[in-house]
């Protein structure tokens, strides 16, 4: 099986044949993007000082090395939860055009409906690979909202390659996290009828 590599700016088509679960790697323009930034743009209707059309975010707060000059170094970089960003994901990718967002844990019916209308994805990194994340980093290119402080700040990464990256939303809006849970639920009932046959106090 070859290995999947989206490179930005990223298109719909480039989307069409990629579904829950596919592993893809990212190679170009990434933008660390989480909670503030996200109210900025959405509740007090500030722009984004860098454009995100056909480019990826990732809900990451780095750690970030000032080499000086206004030149910086990525030391780790890992995943927050997703979850926090529901709220604005939809809005956010309808105002920005951003194709890929990238974090931890799954997403719900918001940005399924914002991934499935403007054709977006949102992918899990495996959490626990800040430090090889950082690997992938090759380097920072802009950086803007210093005021927020460093894990909210907008850093703009070019990476190569970056990922594993899973596929929990694709463009058609199926969600892995959300199909499991009917999956373990009927498992887990079956396993309870199971049970409370052999230990009846149980149920």
């Amino acid at each position: 099986m070859s290995k999947k590599v989206l490179t930005t700016p990223i298109k719909d088509e480039d989307l069409k044949d990629i579904r829950i679960g596919d592993i893809i790697y990212l190679t170009g323009t990434l933008v660390t993007c989480r909670d503030v930034a996200h109210r900025r743009l959405i509740e007090e209707k500030i722009p984004l000082p860098v454009d995100l059309k056909g480019k990826a975010i990732f809900h990451a707060g780095p750690i970030v090395r000032d080499l000086g000059n206004e030149k910086y170094e990525i030391v780790s970089i890992g995943p927050t939860t997703s979850m926090r960003m529901e709220k604005f994901e939809k809005e956010f990718i309808e105002e920005t055009g951003v194709k890929l967002i990238v974090g931890k844990g799954g997403m719900g019916k918001n940005t399924e409906e914002g991934c499935k209308t403007h054709r977006a994805l949102h992918l899990v990194f495996p959490a626990g690979n800040a430090v090889y994340a950082a690997t992938k980093v090759e380097q920072i290119k802009e950086s803007h909202w210093k005021d927020l402080g460093m894990p909210e700040s907008l850093w703009v990464c070019e990476v190569n390659e970056f990922g594993p990256l899973i596929v929990s939303i694709d463009a058609e809006g199926n969600n892995i996290f959300e199909e499991n849970k009917v999956e373990f639920n009927k498992k887990k009932e079956e396993q309870y009828e199971l049970i409370s046959q052999q230990v009846r106090f149980i149920k």
